[in-house]
C-alpha cells in the first residue's frame, strides 16, 4: 500500500499519494475528492484508504493508471504546490535575487543552496507535505551534523518562513508550517576583550605595521572592519574635527566568486554616525595623507588611482582588503606573544573600557552604532557591575533594614555544604 495523506486546499479535501515509479523516482499523485472540508473528514479519510489500497504504480509502457477512486475524482496533475520543496526554495531564492542587496542574497544563497536544499532534496518532500516536524528535524540535524551556531540556524528558519509565507500568499499552501516551529534558542554571546594595559601593549606592537590603522580605529572608536576599510577622506572634517561613518566595504562569496561590495550606507540607520576626531587621530590621518601623496609621486604609473578617495590603502594605492585585516591580526598577536582574540573583539574592548569608566549603555550604543539599545545591553550587561554596586548603595542608603544582631560568619565546612547542596 502506497503512502498518502489528505491535503486541504481551497475549501476541499485532496488525496495526495506518494510513490516511486519503475525506475525508483519519487512521484506524487493528486486526486480531488470533491468533498468540502466541513463535515467530511471521516468520508475523506475513507476515500484516502481506498485510494492507497487500490493504487497501482503506472507502467511506462501504456501510461494508464488504474485506480477505482480516479473514476470518480478529478486528478490534479499540474498543481504548482506539488513541486518539491527543494525546487521551491531554489525558485524563491532566484526571485529574491532582484529584491534584496547582493550581501543579503549571498547569505540567503549559503543557507538555501548550502544546507536547506540538499537536506530536503534527499528526502524528496513536496511543498504541500512540509510539516512543522520536518522543519524541526532539519534544525536539529544541521545543529548536530555541522556544529552550527543557533544564530545561524535561526537565519535558516527565517529564510524558510519567508519562502513559505510567499507560498501562502500565492495560495500554494493553506498555512505556514514554519509558524508552528519553535526556533532554536540563541546562544548567549560573551565577547572577549583586552583591558587597557593589553591594548597599550598592542598599540606598541602594531606601530609601523600595515594593520596599525585598523587596530587603532577598532579599539578607540569601536569601528567594524567594513567601516574601517570604507573610510574616505571626504568623511573627515579637519576643521570641525569630526569623523563620519557613512560608507562600508564588505567582502562576500557569491555565485562561486569572491567579490567586494562597496556602498554609501552603513550597516543600519544607527551605524551612520559622526564621531569626534581627537588630536592623536587627526595627526595620524594627516601623516597618512602625506604618505599617500609621496607614494603617488614615487611609484608614478604603478600607483593606482582607483581608490584615491579611500584612506586605508597600501603603498601602491590599492585599497586594503577586509580579509587581510582578520588574517594578519592573529599573526601579529602570535609574533608578540599576546593573548589571542578576534579582530572584532577590539570593538568589544572599546565598549568594555567605556563601560568601566562610567559611560552609560545608551551612550555606548550611539558610539558603536547599534541599531537597538537591547543589542548593546544584551552583549555588555555582564560587564556593567559598577552600576549594580551603585544601585545597591542607593538602596542601602534609602532603606533602613533593622538588624538585631550581627550574624555569625559561616565555617568553611558550612560553606562547602552550601556550595554542594
Amino acid at each position: 500500500m502506497v503512502a498518502g495523506h489528505l491535503q486541504e486546499k481551497k475549501g476541499n479535501y485532496y488525496i495526495v499519494l506518494n510513490y516511486k515509479d519503475e525506475v525508483g523516482k519519487r512521484k506524487t499523485k493528486w486526486i480531488a475528492t470533491g468533498l468540502p472540508i466541513k463535515g467530511n473528514k471521516k468520508k475523506a479519510e475513507s476515500m484516502l484508504q481506498d485510494a492507497r489500497r487500490s493504487f497501482e504504480i503506472p507502467s511506462e509502457s501504456n501510461g494508464e493508471e488504474a485506480t477505482a477512486i480516479e473514476e470518480q475524482a478529478t486528478q490534479v496533475e499540474d498543481d504548482p504546490a506539488g513541486i518539491l520543496f527543494a525546487d521551491f526554495m531554489e525558485q524563491w531564492l532566484e526571485m529574491m535575487k532582484h529584491r534584496v542587496e547582493v550581501t543579503t542574497h549571498a547569505s540567503y544563497t549559503f543557507g538555501v543552496n548550502g544546507r536547506i536544499v540538499p537536506y530536503f532534496r534527499e528526502r524528496g518532500l513536496r511543498l504541500l507535505e512540509i510539516q512543522p516536524k520536518h522543519l524541526h528535524d532539519f534544525y536539529q540535524y544541521v545543529l548536530k551534523e555541522f556544529t552550527l551556531s543557533t544564530s545561524t540556524v535561526q537565519h535558516f528558519h527565517a529564510y524558510i518562513r519567508q519562502a513559505l509565507q510567499h507560498a501562502l500568499k500565492m495560495d500554494m499552501i493553506l498555512t505556514n508550517p514554519a509558524d508552528k516551529v519553535e526556533r532554536p534558542k540563541k546562544n548567549h554571546f560573551t565577547g572577549s576583550f583586552y583591558k587597557d594595559q593589553e591594548l597599550n601593549e598592542l598599540f606598541e606592537a602594531v606601530k609601523g605595521d600595515p594593520i596599525e590603522l585598523a587596530v587603532l580605529l577598532a579599539a578607540f572608536y569601536g569601528l567594524r572592519r567594513s567601516e574601517i576599510v570604507g573610510l574616505k577622506w571626504q568623511a573627515i572634517n579637519f576643521q570641525k574635527q569630526t569623523l563620519a561613518i557613512q560608507h562600508t566595504v564588505i567582502p562576500v562569496s557569491y555565485e562561486g566568486k569572491q567579490i567586494t561590495i562597496a556602498k554609501d550606507r552603513a550597516k543600519n540607520k544607527s551605524s551612520h554616525r559622526t564621531l569626534p576626531l581627537v588630536p592623536v587621530f587627526q595627526e595620524l590621518l594627516l601623516r597618512l595623507l602625506e604618505e599617500q601623496q609621496k607614494n603617488k609621486l614615487l611609484y608614478k604609473t604603478s600607483y593606482s588611482d582607483d581608490y584615491a578617495d579611500y584612506i586605508y590603502v597600501d603603498k601602491l594605492g590599492e585599497r586594503i582588503k577586509p580579509g587581510y585585516i582578520t588574517q594578519h591580526f592573529p599573526i601579529v598577536l602570535e609574533k608578540h606573544e599576546m593573548r589571542r582574540i578576534r579582530f572584532h573583539d577590539l570593538r568589544h574592548s572599546c565598549a568594555s573600557l567605556l563601560l568601566a569608566n562610567g559611560v552609560s549603555m545608551k551612550e555606548i550604543q550611539e558610539w558603536l552604532g547599534h541599531s537597538h539599545y537591547s543589542t548593546t545591553a544584551n552583549i555588555y550587561a555582564h560587564l556593567d557591575y559598577s552600576s549594580k554596586i551603585s544601585s545597591a548603595q542607593v538602596m542601602s542608603n534609602t532603606l533602613q533594614i533593622p538588624i538585631n544582631q550581627k550574624a555569625p560568619e559561616p565555617s568553611q565546612g558550612q560553606i562547602q555544604e552550601l556550595v554542594h547542596s
